[in-house]
């Protein structure tokens, strides 16, 4: 058979092609870091440290750990919306940082933007307490003064940016809020200063009112929202005998839904959503967790144990895990309300300690920060008998997963 130049040259490009099609199919189908062998190569953990003016964070993929200096110890830290970022809260110290892990998704992958680091703005509200995030927007509830400090990804980067002053007209109270697709908010709101909250209203990004409260509850104390229905743990009256969570809608409708008969003096202060399940979820460490069902506006147990000492939603939402006084873990599918898989994670732990072990996790793995031994364990969500413990700091006692679960890059 004859060749000539042309003829030559366009096979030379087929197989060339070929061969490039066919690396990029093996890409492609390679599986995502051995399925759920180890863990996504964009997880990161954060850990903060009881005494120490530490931040550590843990790459869980290759086990590197690396150290940064805070200003204090006893940082609260939270994830934002965007993964990117981690909130670090010095409540005491009337100061906000924001922390970069240096990684972006694009949906089908993630971006390395630089090296781990502080960011440039900062936020001095009084006594921030409360924070949440909604798609690029970090909202921190300030309890000191009742004023609302509001930031945006874009912005953490600008040499001398502070998070803006939002003022609702609030007393200063131990409150809480939500945000809502329309870019409203739900704020608590003290009927007397330093009081327990006793409603919630709704209120414009620049803290004008939208929707005046409806309902007057007893004290509140935890929230979570799903963008359309805000809603809060609370006491039903200021009798504080029983408890409900209230509901308050996008719309500035509001109404209660009452805890279970036999629940007694005790309300939910922890609400959850999970966003994978769709679900919103209440916690109190003496009744257990249980799932709020708005359709229904039933409240029903999932773990009705008076030992759980933390109880979390797993990062993409999907799975409620819970860690009791006995070492145990308790991994739970939100779908389905049904209990996955249970056994020891860790040992058990002196209910009389102070600042007991704290849990966070992904769908991979469970992440369990223990400050008697200043370590990480890095439990196999599969098999809880495979643990990698990870040495961070002396006293170990906040925590956060931050990043993304993929391994995929550009």
């Amino acid at each position: 058979m004859k060749f000539n130049l042309s003829t030559s040259t366009f096979l030379l490009g087929v197989l060339a092609t070929a061969a490039l099609s066919s690396c990029d199919n093996d890409s492609e189908t390679t599986p995502d870091v051995a399925a759920t062998e180890q863990e996504h190569r964009y997880v990161r953990v954060l850990v903060s440290d009881e005494q120490a003016t530490k931040l550590t964070q843990i790459t869980p993929f290759d086990a590197s750990v690396a150290s940064f200096d805070t200003k204090f110890p006893l940082a609260n830290l939270y994830t934002t919306a965007s993964g990117r970022f981690a909130a670090v809260l010095y409540q005491s110290q009337n100061l906000v940082e924001m922390f970069d892990t240096g990684l972006e998704s694009h949906v089908d992958h993630v971006d390395v933007k630089g090296t781990p680091k502080w960011a440039a703005i900062t936020a001095t509200g009084p006594k921030p307490t409360h924070f949440k995030s909604k798609n690029t927007e970090s909202l921190i509830f300030n309890d000191g003064d009742g004023t609302l400090s509001a930031g945006n990804d874009a912005d953490f980067h600008t040499p001398g940016a502070k998070f803006k002053t939002i003022n609702a007209g609030l007393l200063p109270h131990h409150g809480a809020m939500a945000q809502f697709d329309n870019g409203n908010y739900a704020v608590t709101a003290a009927a007397t200063s330093g009081a327990s909250p006793t409603s919630v209203r709704v209120v414009s990004s620049t803290g004008s009112l939208v929707h005046a409260s409806t309902l007057t509850t007893g004290s509140i104390h935890g929230n979570a929202t799903d963008g359309q229905n805000a809603v809060f743990g609370c006491f039903t009256t200021s009798a504080n005998t029983s408890g409900s969570v209230l509901v308050v809608k996008q719309s500035g409708e509001q109404r209660l839904i009452a805890n279970p008969a036999d629940f007694g003096a005790f309300r939910l202060g922890s609400i959850y959503y999970a966003e994978a399940a769709n679900k919103f979820i209440g916690y109190v460490a003496t009744k257990g967790a249980y799932l709020i069902d708005l359709s229904s506006d039933k409240i029903t147990p999932i773990y009705t144990g008076t030992d759980a000492i933390q109880c979390k939603v797993d990062q993409a939402g999907s799975n409620l895990l819970i860690l009791t006084l006995d070492g145990k873990l308790r991994v739970y599918d939100l779908a389905t309300g049904t209990l996955k898989k249970e056994g020891q994670a860790i040992a058990a732990t002196p209910a009389a300690d102070t600042y007991k072990p704290v849990l966070e996790a992904t769908e991979r793995f469970a992440y369990i920060a223990v400050p008697s031994l200043g370590e990480v364990h890095q439990v196999k969500l599969t098999d809880f008998g495979s643990v990698t413990k990870h040495k961070v700091s002396a006293r170990p006692v906040r925590l956060t997963v931050a990043g993304f679960e993929s391994s995929a890059s550009h």
